[in-house]
């Protein structure tokens, strides 16, 4: 069987209203891997979630930029959702449940452990020069590669 691979870029401002844009589009470009319902909606949960950390917490009230890298490769999707906003002091204590910096915005402190329960490997790191960088990866098992399909 052929490799198969893509990747594409997105940059967006960081507000609440790119929210939806950032998962459809991540979403819309896994479906060359013909994925289940369930996948994709996993996938939309997951970036969702990194996309309305950074909205909230990246840039203090400031209008930055929030960039997804997403990578497909041999039936794995890898995304990356990266600010260059304040960043997270202490990335340990944040990936708890319930966590927040936030309580008096409502905020639930369960970013991370969604993030975490729709795929299948979840990172944070800092990013350089500041920021963060979410990284999540997710195998699609679903029906199979429409690229692979065409070529039997």
């Amino acid at each position: 069987m052929k490799h198969f691979r893509n990747e594409m870029t997105l940059t967006f401002s960081a507000v609440p209203e790119n929210e939806a844009f950032a998962r459809n589009a991540v979403a819309a470009f896994c479906v060359c891997l013909d994925p289940t319902i369930d996948e994709i909606n996993d996938i939309k949960t997951a970036v969702s979630e990194a996309v309305t950390n950074a909205v909230v917490h990246a840039y203090s009230g400031e209008i930055g930029n929030v960039t997804i890298n997403t990578v497909i490769d041999d039936g794995r999707i890898h995304i990356a959702v990266m600010d260059t906003g304040v960043g997270i002091v202490d990335i340990d204590k944040a990936m708890q449940p319930f966590f927040t910096t936030k309580p008096d915005d409502e905020r639930s402190g369960m970013g991370f452990t969604v993030m975490e329960s729709f795929t299948d490997s979840l990172k944070v790191t800092h990013n350089t020069p500041s920021g963060t960088v979410v990284s999540m990866e997710k195998a699609i098992r679903g029906a199979g590669w429409k690229e692979k399909k065409s070529s039997n």
